[in-house]
């Protein structure tokens, strides 16, 4: 059997798996969304309690992104102690994902790290990313300041390139550990209710020999805002800086430049998301759009769109246009 029925089969039971129902976490999640906190503790009264209008309309509008004070577990009543796995970016699996202009000659002004023939790559793939986190300690200064430690894993998957879907290569992986300390804000800016701020510790890296090594490390601090069923974050980096003869990519800040942005809209069981970042020193930059939506039970359907440099590592001085399509089995954060 081809690799492409085997797929088909794969992604329609995925697709027509899942069963329609409210969980708790479903009742939390919608409730979450209201910024008024009398209307908040009115609505897990009545979810708490049976009552069919709300259940009919969380049944309608399912939500796939909780609040900021769910996610961080920023009160007590979201807290879930500590080493409790959960989601961090997003999970998802895009067994087709286009380019309009692959990679096919990575490469880095650092000595040895270029490729010089044509990578026999094929513009169609898979792409997937696996990400979770969890509390390692909670309350560092008294009543505020959690720490977690988080890890994400974005893999490009060359899945049509050839007739052994068994032998398929991996293009590209990417390794994203983190340390993060969470602090509580809770205040108002600008009509946006700042929940939180994160300060990190990042490194990305590719886990490959030469000449396709790229690694960085990053300090960095994310500002957490919302307002009704927008959600913002900014996130502010900078590298930490690496000897010249051992850094894989030392014009990376070029490319990718000093921050990133994301807007997040809920509608409707839909969940609309704009990340954007420009670098001012190289004015180069990307932007992606992703949309996930309900298609069975906890299952969502997921498109995203990128556009620029940077979709993987390994493509870091490389723009292209990227079209995925595929099923968020995780909702984000």
């Amino acid at each position: 059997m081809s690799r492409i029925v085997v797929l088909a089969a794969a992604t329609l039971f995925l697709l027509f798996s899942g069963q329609p129902y409210v969980s708790a976490a479903d009742v939390t999640s919608r409730c979450l969304l209201m910024d008024n906190d009398a209307d908040q503790l009115d609505c897990f009264r009545e979810g708490s309690s049976g009552d069919h209008s709300v259940v009919s309309q969380i049944k309608k509008n399912p939500v796939i992104k909780p609040s900021l004070t769910s996610i961080w577990e920023l009160n007590e009543e979201h807290n879930r102690g500590t080493f409790h796995l959960q989601p961090y970016r997003a999970n998802y699996f895009l067994p087709v994902r286009y380019s309009n202009r692959m990679n096919l000659k990575p490469n880095s002004p650092t000595e040895d790290h270029s490729i010089v023939n044509d990578l026999p790559l094929n513009v169609t793939e898979a792409k997937f990313q696996f990400s979770v986190k969890f509390k390692v300690w909670e309350t560092l200064f008294k009543n505020n300041g959690d720490l977690w430690f988080g890890y994400t894993q974005q893999s490009n998957w060359q899945l049509y390139n050839g007739t052994d879907i068994v032998s398929a290569a991996f293009r590209e992986t990417n390794y994203e550990p983190e340390v993060i300390l969470t602090l509580r804000t809770d205040s108002t800016l600008l009509g946006w209710h700042w929940r939180m701020l994160n300060v990190g510790f990042l490194h990305q890296s590719n886990g490959r020999e030469l000449p396709l090594s790229r690694s960085w490390n990053r300090l960095y601090g994310e500002f957490g805002l919302e307002r009704g069923r927008f959600a913002l974050s900014v996130r502010p980096w900078l590298r930490v800086p690496e000897k010249s003869k051992k850094d894989d990519n030392p014009d990376i800040r070029y490319y990718l430049g000093s921050s990133d942005t994301r807007l997040t809209y809920v509608d409707d069981g839909n969940v609309y998301s704009i990340l954007g970042r420009y670098s001012m020193s190289g004015r180069r930059g990307a932007l992606q759009l992703d949309w996930a939506f309900p298609i069975s039970g906890a299952l969502k359907g997921y498109v995203q769109l990128f556009s620029g440099y940077g979709e993987s590592l390994i493509d870091y001085n490389h723009s292209q246009t990227v079209l995925g399509v595929g099923v968020l089995l995780v909702p984000w954060q």
